[in-house]
């Protein structure tokens, strides 16, 4: 992101004069100008020839478009009462074979607790697979069956990570009702394998905690990018993401970057770039092993695989109105995850 602006010097403006039209002292402003110029426009001791200057990018006079950072620019959480329904767009590349998933959410955030908050996900429309409503048999029993799960209820940490599933006890009661309606609308050997699949599932809610872990639009929404940026606007970490069905999660190391004005559209945003970082092999993951076959004392680490993310926040509720997250790893062929989140309709609630 651009580190600066530039102020166009007009006729009798002096140095003294832009800085108190900025707000900031002379010395600073002289010394910003003069660490991003050219060598024949460095100021000495105040302007001469020089047509333009360098300015912090906080430096602007709408002070509404300064991004309202805590302690060490630290971008707060804080969706409070806040109530939006997303468009949800979920690509799932494998070497040529594609393959896209739309839907519908809502979000809802229900209360804080033990510095914790606690949201309510609601499914709300019918699902598409590649532009078509699902009709094949097995498409329309993971919808028909995925009710159970929803209004599903999640928490989320203080930097806006998505933490557990909080209403897992709930699913057993649900799934008689559920199970009632596939009852009448099908039956046949294919259609009770599949249920009494899902009926081991809720009986093990370790099973159902980690499947639910591992939804993209959950992981993608509450990433955790809610810290401290610092000086310079970015921040790095490993992070890691469930691309592939392993115990653990391939890690990426990943650098986040904010820009401190909000845009013209009043959000503030975000960019995340990184590359793989595994002491796992390529073997390694298509074997889903959840660690390096071969332990050594100075691994070789796998960067095959790359992270990208574009966040535009809402700069009062702090979630998303727009986030694109692109994942990709190679294994015998690529594989890459690609997922859109657009919000539809922000209603913020008055309760």
């Amino acid at each position: 992101m651009q580190t600066f602006n530039k102020h166009i010097i007009q006729e009798n403006e002096t140095l003294k004069s832009i800085a108190t039209l900025y707000d900031i002292s002379e010395g600073d402003l002289k010394f910003f100008h003069n660490n991003h110029c050219a060598t024949k426009d460095i100021i000495l001791i105040n302007l001469k020839e020089q047509k333009e200057l360098f300015i912090p990018r906080t430096a602007v006079l709408d002070k509404s478009k300064i991004v309202n950072f805590k302690h060490g620019n630290t971008l707060i959480f804080h969706p409070q009462n806040s109530f939006y329904q997303y468009g949800v767009s979920i690509n799932i590349e494998k070497g040529s074979h594609k393959n896209e998933l739309k839907y519908e959410a809502s979000v809802r955030w229900l209360k804080t607790e033990s510095r914790l908050h606690y949201f309510e996900i609601d499914r709300t429309s019918l699902f598409f697979i590649n532009e078509e409503e699902a009709n094949d048999i097995a498409d329309v029993l993971a919808y028909k069956t995925s009710k159970v799960l929803y209004p599903l209820h999640i928490s989320v940490d203080e930097t806006g990570k998505f933490n557990a599933i909080e209403n897992l006890e709930i699913y057993k009661s649900r799934w008689e009702a559920v199970k009632e309606d596939i009852d009448k609308e099908f039956e046949g050997e294919i259609v009770e394998d599949y249920c009494n699949k899902i009926e081991n599932i809720l009986n093990e809610p370790e099973l159902l905690s980690l499947y639910l872990k591992n939804d993209y639009f959950l992981r993608t929404l509450f990433f955790g990018m809610y810290q401290s940026f610092g000086d310079r606007y970015k921040i790095q970490g490993l992070e890691t993401f469930p691309i592939i069905d392993n115990p653990i999660e391939p890690q990426y190391k990943i650098e986040l970057e904010i820009d401190p004005l909000k845009d013209d559209y009043h959000l503030i945003n975000i960019e995340g770039n990184g590359i793989l970082h595994e002491e796992r092999n390529i073997q390694d993951f298509i074997n889903n092993v959840p660690f390096p076959f071969v332990i050594e004392d100075e691994p070789e680490i796998n960067t095959e695989g790359y992270f990208r993310l574009q966040s535009y926040v809402n700069a009062e509720t702090s979630l998303p109105e727009f986030l694109y997250l692109e994942c990709e790893i190679q294994l015998q062929e690529p594989k890459k995850v690609s997922v859109i989140i657009n919000v539809l309709e922000n209603t913020k609630s008055t309760n």
